[in-house]
């Protein structure tokens, strides 16, 4: 049976303290409410240690937004996967639409990341998804597939501990919106596209969150849809009650 999981992606906001209580907030609210998915914030590399002495992680699990495809030596400015794992977290991101777009990060270098995450007991959430050319041109089916198809040096074993994020990148910030159905669609792909490669037994095993903009108003109707696990949320997880109404949406 494969997990519904919430998940925070705090990106590139607030200063320590501000995290702290962000954190506490979220942690406080789940204390009084028994939710019915796995919750998960990700964090700034400096928010790491702070956060994980203030939450209790039966509750809310901890992940970084980002790790290296190096080991460890001579990168100044990274962080290993083994620097994040020894911070208490569970968790990291990987493959963002913005690290791919910013920072130019390859298909190549996110199996190294993968591999690195998964031999430090860290979950990947490994994300997905076309931007608005490849969603108007009618490539976005293929891309999306060879995004998933880098992973698939992985053994059986490990591929079933990844988690997918599915992006819509076209739909972040554009003011065009995806349906819920068009999320449905993309999501019974991506398993598709796992099934063809792993078989269907480890492909309905899957976590696959959806990370286009949900916020309270329109989980429900997302969360509903078969093949939609979750959600990877960002802005609305800057703010306790929001993120705790995506969360209540499987309730």
């Amino acid at each position: 049976m494969r997990k519904n999981i919430v998940a925070g992606n705090w990106k590139m906001n607030t200063t320590v303290q501000e995290g702290i209580s962000l954190a506490q907030e979220v942690n406080g609210l789940l204390k009084n409410m028994k939710a019915n998915c796995d919750v998960v914030i990700c964090v700034p590399f400096t928010h790491l240690v702070p956060v994980n002495g203030v939450i209790d992680q039966n509750i809310v699990g901890l992940g970084a937004e980002n790790c290296a495809d190096k080991v460890k030596g001579a990168f100044t400015g990274e962080v290993s996967a083994q620097m994040v794992a020894s911070t208490g977290a569970n968790y990291v991101i990987l493959g963002h639409s913005e690290r791919r777009q910013y920072y130019g990060e390859t298909n190549e270098t996110l199996i190294e990341k993968t591999r690195l995450a998964l031999e430090n007991n860290l979950t990947p959430i490994f994300c997905v998804g076309e931007v608005l050319e490849e969603r108007e041109n009618g490539t976005y089916n293929d891309v999306v597939k060879s995004q998933v198809e880098a992973l698939f040096s992985l053994s059986a074993e490990d591929f079933a501990k990844v988690v997918i994020a599915y992006e819509p990148v076209w739909a972040i910030g554009t003011g065009k919106t995806a349906t819920s159905d068009q999320a449905q669609d993309m999501h019974a792909h991506i398993r598709n596209v796992i099934a063809e490669k792993y078989g269907v037994e480890l492909a309905q095993e899957i976590s696959i969150l959806y990370g286009g903009s949900c916020k309270p108003s329109n989980a429900k109707e997302l969360f509903a849809k078969p093949d939609v696990d979750g959600g990877l949320i960002g802005g609305a997880a800057l703010e306790a009650a929001s993120f705790i109404g995506i969360v209540e949406a499987f309730n």
